[in-house]
């Protein structure tokens, strides 16, 4: 990727999939043939997680599970829809993105401290991470923050990788914006304007290995078809992901064999409706 951050942001670390109900989520996306990690609970917090781990990235559910304490907006979120509500990009040093993005006069809040209890079988251990929030001059779609991991053993542990469906990693993001011309130049600002490029009603930036894929909302019964309503929320916001398989007969066996129903899009895609995870549009391809 040419990126005006090039070597400090590295593509996607994860995205955020707001939930009502954490267990039925966790239910829902193992039905789908997803290895859950253990729960997880952000300290001081009102939240707690499951994550869906990849090779170098993952997916994470975040549910409320004592609404007394802060909430980070995910009761705002919860009061509209559940779904995909925020991404999360990859960097080795948070401090140094966040240096970059002042020095180019972009408002980046952080590097912030945060700690989770990640609930083992054989006891609770603390990851932890630093973080700085990116201003929605610079990613208008959806809510966006950088990611460091500073306890990666014990995120990402090999007993988590092998999914029955056979996804390996988030190849694209899909969001929704009312012009995504306009969404581009902002992202450009973050990733530099030749991340960005254009076809099929669709604008893509690379953000880093992997695509964020802006269209309107009527651009989404041509980008999602067989799957109507997916236009009825109001934009910005972020509908779909598409993950990564080697072999798509090997994954629409493994959801058969589930008795998963899914639509097959050309020869090399499967998609799920979003009712069957969680409000998300969910995509199996060969990249």
């Amino acid at each position: 990727m040419t990126s005006a951050v090039s070597g400090t942001i590295s593509g996607i670390d994860h995205v955020i999939v707001g939930v009502r109900d954490l267990e039925a989520a966790r239910r829902s996306f193992a039905h789908l043939g997803f290895v859950i990690s253990p729960r997880g609970r952000h300290v001081g917090w009102a939240t707690a997680n499951y994550c869906i781990m990849f090779a170098k990235d993952y997916v994470e559910l975040l549910g409320i599970v004592d609404p007394t304490q802060f909430t980070n907006n995910l009761d705002q979120f919860l009061a509209t829809r559940e779904g995909l509500m925020s991404l999360a990009y990859a960097a080795e040093d948070v401090a140094a993105v966040t240096d970059d993005l002042r020095g180019r006069g972009i408002p980046a809040d952080g590097p912030k401290d945060l700690k989770r209890d990640l609930e083992l079988p054989d006891g609770t251990v603390q990851p932890a991470f630093k973080l700085t929030h990116l201003p929605t001059a610079v990613s208008p779609v959806a809510p966006s923050f950088v990611c460091q991991h500073l306890s990666r053993p014990m995120v990402w542990q090999d007993r988590w990788l092998a999914h029955a469906n056979g996804a390996r990693g988030i190849l694209s993001v899909t969001g929704v914006a009312a012009d995504p011309g306009d969404a581009a130049v902002a992202y450009a600002e973050l990733f530099g304007p030749a991340a960005v490029s254009a076809g099929r009603g669709c604008v893509d930036i690379d953000v880093g290995g992997a695509i964020l894929r802006l269209t309107t909302p009527g651009g989404l019964n041509r980008l999602y078809p067989g799957l109507p309503g997916l236009s009825d929320h109001a934009p910005p916001w972020l509908c779909g992901m598409r993950l990564a398989v080697d072999d798509l007969a090997a994954t629409a066996a493994a959801l058969d064999a589930r008795g998963v129903s899914y639509l097959r899009d050309g020869e090399r895609l499967l998609r799920l409706a979003p009712e069957m995870a969680c409000g998300v549009v969910v995509e199996f391809a060969e990249d």
